[in-house]
């Protein structure tokens, strides 16, 4: 009964190259950001081991949340219109309640910086909004859109 249910959000067969790529590219995109964030409460004197902590929480939540949204898009393929729909309309509210909560977390946990929790959340969406000029320098190099 419980393998049933999960199949709903997790699909269970092989997950997509693209996802993986993607999803790589992202993590990359957000340990960088969360570098340049840890340099700017360092310079700002406000660094301490929390927003270490929160960074973590947050950026690794910023990353699942992404693969998360992949795997459902990727699931969503196979299904008709309506019932894509659905899944995906679920899965969002589903990642934005886990967004939620892992906020929440950060806020009542001492040992979180909570901005630093939040704030990787936008990383991923500044990575996408990057991805063009990297598709445009690739194309430029090899003719070809990767």
């Amino acid at each position: 009964m419980i393998e049933r249910r999960c199949r709903i959000f997790i699909p269970m067969k092989k997950i997509d190259p693209t996802v993986r790529r993607e999803t790589v590219y992202i993590a990359v995109w957000v340990i960088i950001f969360s570098a340049v964030m840890e340099a700017v409460f360092l310079i700002g004197g406000w660094w301490d081991h929390t927003v270490l902590f929160g960074n973590l929480l947050g950026g690794f939540t910023a990353v699942l949340n992404f693969f998360l949204m992949g795997l459902t898009v990727q699931a969503a393929l196979g299904k008709e219109e309506k019932d894509a729909r659905n899944l995906v309309k679920l899965s969002q509210s589903l990642r934005w309640f886990m967004q939620l909560a892992v906020a929440a977390i950060g806020y009542l946990v001492g040992i979180f910086n909570v901005i630093a929790v939040i704030i990787p959340f936008l990383f991923p969406r500044i990575a996408v909004m990057l991805r063009p000029f990297f598709n445009k320098q690739m194309e430029g190099k090899d003719g070809e859109n990767p």
